[in-house]
């Protein structure tokens, strides 16, 4: 819907759909498969990222594409809300007024994106469905999906599930688990326009590698279970590192799809919202099949080094197969010798 319909209409049209699920739950939910029919309608706001991602792109050069694809990308924040007002709310006024009273920030930023929001200069080329479907065959978008399912899908999944770690495991109140999960996740939310900025400069490719090499040894330290505070701060960094890999995947987005990045930018945040979906499965079952926490954070560490792995791999091929400039841009290339290349060239 954005590349054919721009992201400022596509936008509008997904905030006001995401009235719905909050007045259902409001007004009307009683149960647990209404619930399941929220949660559906709810992921209409995760798909906001398709929208905003490439509103933000179209306005920038490519060597500026991590800042400004992590400041749009920082949306994420809005998970703090949650965390940190939702408890109080409930505990005040009980579990039904959260839902309407979200509804009010989501009216405002309706009305500050109507006015302010404009779509980039420049005609949008209406492209063919057969289009859209080549991009899948393409082995980078698997790829990039792998990886945004490790970063975004740890950060989402994460988000909503510490709430419950922090509160069996250490025995803290909902309010307190509360806190303890917003104070992770405003680590990872407000650094990921750090991680874009640092690709910008240092590429993509080469930031991933050491933050999600970081993020493993992270997971790993807490599958050990450490005191409560010691996991709090463990796990404030590790959410760093996967905030600033969010930015980091979605630099390097722009470089090897720069005409695509539209519909790059949903296939790929679709793989993150189902990694975080997944995420809280695979902690949940881990758990109530050893009875430890332990061995799901384990599993999750794995994983991490899987993705840096993976990255590791990729790096030959890429720098085979990517044009110069992306590859340079992208930390795969060393300045100098892609200088050298360039003037070659021309």
């Amino acid at each position: 819907m954005t590349e054919r319909y721009g992201g400022r209409r596509t936008g509008l049209i997904g905030m006001g759909v995401t009235f719905l699920p909050l007045l259902l739950a409001w007004q009307f939910a009683d149960s647990f498969s209404a619930f399941l029919g929220i949660g559906l309608l709810l992921g209409v706001a995760g798909a906001s990222f398709a929208a905003a991602l490439p509103l933000a792109s179209g306005w920038y050069p490519p060597e500026h594409q991590g800042l400004a694809m992590g400041i749009a990308g920082a949306g994420n924040s809005g998970t703090l809300l949650a965390t940190l007002f939702a408890p109080r709310i409930a505990q005040a006024l009980g579990w039904r007024p959260v839902f309407g009273l979200m509804m009010i920030p989501l009216a405002l930023v309706w009305l500050c994106f109507f006015f302010l929001a404009k779509d980039a200069p420049g005609k949008r080329r209406v492209r063919k469905w057969s289009e859209y479907a080549s991009v899948l065959k393409v082995a980078d978008t698997g790829w990039f999906c792998f990886i945004y399912s490790l970063t975004f899908g740890g950060f989402v999944g994460l988000s909503s599930y510490l709430s419950i770690f922090f509160h069996d495991q250490y025995h803290l109140t909902k309010v307190q688990a509360g806190d303890f999960t917003t104070f992770v996740v405003l680590f990872g939310s407000f650094l990921r326009p750090v991680g874009g900025v640092l690709s910008d400069r240092l590429g993509g490719h080469r930031m991933l590698l050491v933050l999600l090499s970081v993020t493993c040894l992270c997971l790993g330290a807490v599958a050990t279970l450490p005191p409560a505070f010691a996991a709090l701060a463990i796990l404030a960094l590790g959410m760093a590192m996967l905030g600033m890999g969010n930015g980091a995947v979605f630099q390097l987005v722009p470089q090897r799809f720069p005409e695509r990045v539209g519909i790059l930018t949903g296939i790929v945040g679709a793989a993150g919202g189902f990694g975080g979906f997944l995420l809280p499965s695979i902690l949940g079952s881990v758990k109530q099949a050893s009875g430890s926490f332990g061995i799901g954070f384990a599993v999750l560490a794995f994983a991490a080094l899987g993705g840096a792995a993976a990255l590791l791999y990729l790096k030959g091929v890429w720098r085979r197969t990517w044009p110069a400039l992306a590859a340079q841009r992208a930390g795969l290339r060393q300045a100098q010798a892609e200088t050298e290349v360039y003037a070659a060239g021309v």
